[in-house]
């Protein structure tokens, strides 16, 4: 990652309804050469390593068409904006119709505007690559056949198989194998050596627009996927994987370019491998929110560098919001265990003013809801606190935990470090919801003979304790 920070923080922005609000609603939002100076500084404030802009490239008219015809996806609509119109909804962002920046957001001389004044704060920019599918009106469907997965007209008659006609050809509908077919988007075939060509020339053009991309549901284009899924649609496996391929040819000309893996599935090692720098942690997600700490602490012993490449969330856009499903008290220990665990963190658009309601990726507004000043404190208290080098670039180490014959809730404290030269932090989180004692064993050297000093970054009390007794016993914790 070069020039990136090993452990950056990364902030997920729903662009069409952050300009939208900024500017006259869905129909008229804010162009990216005109966002006030202010918001960019707020940005800045957070601490953040990279913006995520998620949703700039020109989306499908066919699509939006669909989704307004969709009864279920309409209801959905409707139980977010209760005041939905037909212009609120502009269509999916990953339903990509054209690479362009939409000429509503301002187009590519803004983004460019955006990009410097982002760059100006040191934040760099992350956007999307959409590598599995693209709308049914892309230019490709018309120009290159060859790039998708086809069936024939006799595909056409059964309304469920998953098939769509562009002029003369059928093609089939891009899907997830746990679910039924996306109908708005036409399946790109990771198997043909002529799409590989065409992704490799997107992402290049992609490279000279920002410092990263996040290549939505990477996963479904590894080979043991892809053909799972597709069978002999997808003719013969080539002998390298689809990813190994486009990252090796970014990778030649930029070697600080980021690239990011929507993962799931356990897919994230095999990903990794191919090249990729971040990928999402979804069972780090799960475990927060479904068990108890101390299945979090399994997870937590993998190998370090492993962890390193993985991007930890507590809500992203496809998410329910943080703050609709933790009680407060667990989205503090929740929030404190992402922010501090190693790899990277994103921070969603609403999240740190405690928004309630998902917005769908169909939508160009969003319900007005009163920030949760609170959650906003917790939030930017947390931010400050690990806006540090030692958390940026320094080592990170998970810590034995111990207890007592007649009392073993140490189990459900979750304990790491973070080391940097002199610098030193500890973090004790108690994720079970019961309370919780044990000796903690920081593992730092030079302890012996010395008095101890710990400060609470979060809640302000002091501690002084004996080094030699922590060193030899560890640190009574109770929470």
């Amino acid at each position: 990652m070069r020039s990136w920070p090993k452990h950056p923080l990364i902030y997920e922005l729903n662009t069409w309804v952050w300009l939208a609000e900024l500017g006259g609603g869905p129909t008229d939002p804010l162009p990216l050469d005109k966002v006030p100076t202010h918001e960019w500084d707020a940005l800045a404030e957070l601490g953040i390593d990279a913006v995520w802009l998620m949703g700039v490239w020109m989306r499908s008219p066919r699509g939006r068409a669909l989704s307004l015809t969709q009864p279920e996806l309409v209801t959905v609509y409707e139980n977010v904006l209760p005041d939905l119109r037909d212009e609120d909804v502009l269509g999916s962002a990953y339903c990509v119709q054209d690479y362009r920046i939409d000429p509503k957001l301002g187009g590519e001389a803004a983004l460019a505007v955006a990009r410097q004044e982002l760059a100006d704060r040191g934040i760099r920019l992350l956007l999307d690559f959409v590598s599995n599918h693209v709308a049914f009106d892309h230019p490709w469907t018309q120009a290159h056949p060859e790039y998708f997965i086809r069936g024939g007209h006799d595909d056409l008659a059964d309304a469920s198989s998953g098939f769509s006609l562009v002029g003369d050809n059928v093609y089939a509908c891009g899907r997830d194998p746990l679910f039924p077919p996306w109908r708005d988007v036409a399946q790109l075939n990771a198997f043909s050596n002529d799409y590989r060509r065409a992704a490799v020339a997107t992402l290049t053009e992609l490279a000279a627009l920002c410092d990263g991309v996040r290549c939505d549901m990477a996963m479904l284009l590894l080979s043991d996927v892809f053909e799972r899924t597709w069978g002999t649609l997808a003719g013969p496996r080539p002998t390298t994987e689809f990813w190994a391929e486009a990252i090796g040819s970014i990778r030649a000309t930029r070697d600080d370019f980021v690239l990011l893996a929507e993962a799931y599935w356990d897919s994230e090692w095999a990903l990794q491998q191919l090249g990729f720098d971040l990928c999402y942690d979804k069972r780090f997600y799960d475990r927060l929110v479904h068990t108890p700490g101390s299945t979090l602490r399994q997870h937590m012993q993998a190998d370090p560098a492993y962890q390193d490449g993985l991007l930890r969330f507590l809500e992203n856009h496809d998410e329910p919001r943080a703050a609709a499903i933790f009680e407060p008290a667990q989205l503090k220990g929740a929030l404190t265990t992402m922010l501090t665990a190693p790899g990277a963190h994103l921070l969603h658009d609403g999240q740190i003013e405690g928004r309630t309601v998902r917005v769908p990726v169909q939508l160009g507004r969003r319900p007005q809801e009163p920030p949760n000043v609170e959650l906003r404190e917790l939030h930017m208290q947390l931010l400050r606190a690990v806006n540090a080098p030692v958390f940026k670039k320094g080592q990170w180490r998970l810590c034995e935990t111990e207890g007592w014959a007649d009392n073993a809730s140490h189990v459900n404290l979750l304990a790491w470090t973070w080391e940097l030269g002199d610098e030193r932090r500890l973090i004790v989180v108690n994720f079970s919801g019961l309370p919780a004692q044990g000796q903690i064993r920081p593992g730092w050297p030079g302890l012996f003979g010395r008095l101890l000093r710990l400060a609470d970054l979060l809640d302000g009390p002091h501690f002084e304790r004996d080094g030699t007794e922590v060193a030899s016993q560890g640190l009574f914790v109770d929470l």
